[in-house]
C-alpha cells in the first residue's frame, strides 16, 4: 500500500485515524453513527481504521480499512514517537474517498504536493479540512478536543476563585463558573490570558483532534457566563447561568436516563483517580475531568470557553457520564 518507489495507484502513507465508538474524527459528527454517516459507512460496531496518504501524483486520499487493530498499532507507535510501517492489505479496503477529512502538516517526498484527484465529478466530493476563518459545529468539537488532549495548560488559565459566588448570590456553594473569556489561545493555551478557544486548523493529529494556527487578537464583548451547576441537577437555573451552559447540562443529564448514540459520550485516560470526558450534543461540547470541573463550547458563542464548576451536581453527573462511555483496553 506504501513505498518509496511506489507507482501512481499505490498510496504513500502518511497518518492514520481511527473510526470506531470510542474514538473518531470529531470534525465528521457529534458521534460515531453521524461520523460514519459523513463518509456514507455503515456504523459497524467494530469500526475502521483512516489511511491518508497521497498516490504517485500526488493527489490526496483517505483510505478506509477493516483492519482496526493493525492502524491503532501504528498510531500507539506514532505517538511514542517510534517508526512504524503502516501497509495494511489489499483485502482490508472498504474504500478510497478523496481528499483528507483534517489538514495534515506533512506531505510525501518525490510526488507533487498535495491536491484533490481529478474525478471528473464521478463519485463523491473531495474530503476537506473545516474553514479555519468561520466558527461552528466542526471547529466547535475540534476546540473541544485540542482543550481534552492540554488540559492541563488550559485548566491553569481559570482561577478557582472565580467559582466562589458572593455573598446572596442563589446558587448553590462552590458551583460557580467565571466570565467566558475573549480572545484566542496561543500554541496549545494562552499565555497570560482568557481561555478563549482558537480556531482549529492546521494539522489534525491522530486522535481525531486538530493542531491549529492560533489567531492573534484581543479579547472581545462577551455575555455572563455559567454559575456552575447550581440547584439539585445540572441545568437547573442559577443566577446569571448561560442559557447555552444550562441547555448543554440540561441535555447532558438527559444522557444519563436515555442513553444517546455510541460515540456521542467519550472517556479516556487522565490519571489513576480521573478520566477526561468529551460530551457532544446538538450546538455544544463539553470537556471534563471528572475530579475537576467542567468546559463548555457552545456554536452561539465564537471561539468562547464557558467554565463550569463543580457544585454539588456536576462530580455526579461526570460519573454517570463515564459509566456510559466505551473504555476501550
Amino acid at each position: 500500500m506504501a513505498g518509496a518507489d511506489a507507482d501512481d495507484d499505490a498510496l504513500l502513507v502518511l497518518t492514520a485515524l481511527l473510526l470506531t465508538p470510542a474514538r473518531f474524527p470529531s470534525v465528521l459528527g457529534d458521534d460515531y453513527v453521524a461520523a460514519c454517516g459523513a463518509l456514507s459507512l455503515e456504523p459497524y460496531e467494530e469500526g475502521y481504521g483512516l489511511v491518508l496518504g497521497q498516490d504517485g501524483d500526488g493527489a490526496r486520499w483517505t483510505v478506509v480499512v477493516e483492519d482496526v487493530s493493525l492502524v491503532a498499532v501504528a498510531i500507539a507507535a506514532w505517538d511514542c514517537g517510534m517508526e512504524h510501517d503502516l501497509s495494511p492489505d489489499d483485502r482490508s479496503v472498504v474504500c478510497a474517498l478523496p481528499g483528507w477529512p483534517l489538514a495534515v502538516a506533512v506531505a510525501a517526498p518525490g510526488v507533487p504536493a498535495p491536491h484533490d484527484p481529478e474525478t471528473d465529478g464521478a463519485g463523491p466530493a473531495p474530503l476537506t479540512p473545516p474553514d479555519t476563518e468561520s466558527w461552528g459545529a466542526a471547529q466547535r468539537r475540534l476546540g473541544a478536543d485540542e482543550i481534552a488532549a492540554r488540559w492541563t495548560l488550559w485548566r491553569e488559565q481559570i482561577d478557582d476563585a472565580e467559582f466562589v459566588q458572593p455573598p446572596g448570590r442563589e446558587s448553590a456553594e462552590g458551583a460557580g463558573g467565571g466570565e467566558p473569556r475573549g480572545g484566542d489561545a496561543g500554541d496549545g493555551g494562552p499565555e497570560g490570558q482568557g481561555t478563549g478557544v482558537r480556531k482549529p486548523g492546521g494539522a489534525g493529529g491522530t486522535d481525531g483532534g486538530a493542531r491549529g494556527d492560533a489567531e492573534n487578537g484581543g479579547g472581545r464583548s462577551v455575555p455572563t457566563a455559567a454559575d456552575g451547576v447550581g440547584g439539585t441537577e445540572p441545568g437547573a437555573a442559577a443566577t446569571g447561568q448561560h442559557p447555552g451552559v444550562r441547555r448543554a447540562l440540561s441535555e447532558a443529564l438527559a444522557y444519563t436516563k436515555n442513553p444517546p448514540p455510541p460515540g456521542r459520550i467519550r472517556s479516556v485516560f487522565a490519571s489513576a483517580d480521573a478520566r477526561t470526558l468529551r460530551v457532544d450534543g446538538p450546538g455544544w461540547s463539553m470537556v471534563a475531568r471528572t475530579d475537576d470541573i467542567a468546559l463548555i463550547l457552545l456554536d452561539d458563542e465564537p471561539g468562547q470557553v464557558l467554565p463550569v464548576g463543580r457544585g454539588p451536581a456536576l462530580p455526579s453527573l461526570l460519573e454517570a457520564l463515564d459509566a456510559l462511555a466505551p473504555h476501550p483496553a
